[in-house]
């Protein structure tokens, strides 16, 4: 009987100690990415995660989306955004260490059409012809939403297509609307158009209609990672990270 009471307790002490190992050694950070990040950060992820050990957990959503979690507690280490705007009032907030802040990537905007109109829509003064559907990200929560209204506003068609709009919880969903035939054409970043199965890469947007297009990356100041999360934000300025980034239609900030 004593030997068992022996045995056990030996158990529970040797369990204990492989517990509190585990949990020192966990060696994986989490990161809040913009959804039009999703292809080029997976890629990187395994090429990452060979190199280091480190292992990545990703949410992927739109940069309103994530930046509202972010100030609602979620247990995240590090933000990469695809608005300055977001960013920029995480950091007015103070949910940021803006000592780790730095923009790594830049984007254009592109008009889609399904295949079914892709001989009647060539620019964007063609959505004016009746009967034309968009889809555009929510612009208070979509980065490429808001850009894609400020170009509309500024060339002047929002009161002629606002009603002809369908709004997107992020600029993924509007591929997808545009890939199914659910909308005749989209506005998203030109690293979306990698992504698309059955659509039309049309007519870039003037860089001078919208605000700059830059992703930022930053460290979260709640993170109890920061020694490993700084680790994956300095591989984000490596070549082999920022060839996978350019493979997928992104331009390196510089």
């Amino acid at each position: 009987m004593r030997k068992q009471v022996y045995f056990l307790l030996m158990g529970i002490i040797i369990f204990s100690l492989v517990g509190c190992k585990g949990s020192g050694d966990d060696k994986s950070v989490t990161i809040s990415a913009a959804a039009s990040l999703t292809d080029a950060l997976l890629d990187i992820e395994s090429q990452f995660e060979k190199e280091t050990g480190i292992d990545i957990t990703y949410n992927f959503a739109s940069s309103g989306t994530l930046q509202k979690q972010i100030e609602e507690g979620a247990p995240v280490d590090a933000f990469i955004s695809a608005s300055l705007k977001k960013m920029d009032m995480l950091q007015e907030k103070n949910f940021i260490d803006r000592n780790t802040r730095k923009n790594i990537l830049k984007n254009r905007l592109v008009l889609i059409v399904s295949k079914e109109y892709k001989d009647r829509i060539s620019k964007v003064e063609d959505l004016l012809n009746e009967g034309i559907k968009l889809s555009i990200g929510t612009p208070e929560s979509v980065p490429a939403g808001r850009y894609a209204k400020q170009s509309i506003v500024n060339m002047g068609f929002w009161d002629k297509l606002e009603d002809k709009i369908v709004y997107a919880k992020d600029v993924r969903q509007v591929v997808t609307y545009v890939d199914n035939g659910d909308v005749d054409v989209g506005i998203v970043y030109s690293s979306d158009t990698t992504i698309m199965k059955n659509s039309i890469k049309k007519e870039l947007i003037k860089e001078e209609y919208h605000d700059g297009i830059v992703y930022p990356v930053a460290i979260i100041k709640s993170s109890e990672k920061k020694d490993l999360t700084k680790k994956f934000v300095k591989y984000l300025n490596t070549e082999e990270a920022k060839n996978i980034f350019k493979r997928y239609g992104f331009n390196i900030f510089k």
